[in-house]
């Protein structure tokens, strides 16, 4: 077995390890076929990386234009504990609000600190309408993998 086969991750670890992030850069391709590289705030919808995003923002009009879209989430600070996926696929971008305002609370819940509840519904109402109030301007985009690379280095023992 080759060392790049004994840091892989499995689907259970891999599952694992993206709900446990907050944080995932994103690379759109330009019209000029340049990457544009952000770093965003993500939660998982259905099991995939998705996060919301004005919907006049540059990766937006990327995706729009071409849907491919590449993330990245790492974590660890010595070499040791690396950890990573590359997910490559494409980018579903959502409209409907009943899908952006839970995406957009639990994000929202990771970015100011607050403990992120297992259900939307669990969110203090009050809450919620500030977050569907921040949503008007937005869209979520879903990124709807088709290859996944991984590396857990806390594998290599």
């Amino acid at each position: 077995m080759s060392k790049r086969d004994q840091i892989r991750m499995s689907d259970a670890e891999l599952a694992e390890f993206l709900a446990q992030e907050h944080k995932v850069q994103i690379a759109t391709v330009n019209k000029d076929g340049v990457p544009h590289l952000v770093t965003m705030f993500y939660t998982l919808h259905e099991g995939k990386i998705a996060f919301t995003t004005y919907r006049t923002s540059q990766k937006v009009v990327n995706l729009r234009r071409n849907p491919v879209m590449t993330c990245l989430v790492e974590g660890g600070t010595l070499y040791n504990e690396l950890r990573g996926a590359t997910l490559y696929g494409e980018a579903r971008i959502v409209e409907d609000q009943d899908v952006i305002v839970p995406i957009g609370t639990l994000i929202t819940h990771r970015m100011v600190g607050l403990p992120v509840p297992e259900d939307v519904s669990e969110v203090d109402p009050s809450f919620v309408d500030g977050v569907r109030l921040a949503m008007a301007k937005r869209v979520a985009v879903v990124l709807e993998p088709t290859r996944v690379a991984s590396w857990d280095h806390r594998k290599m023992g």
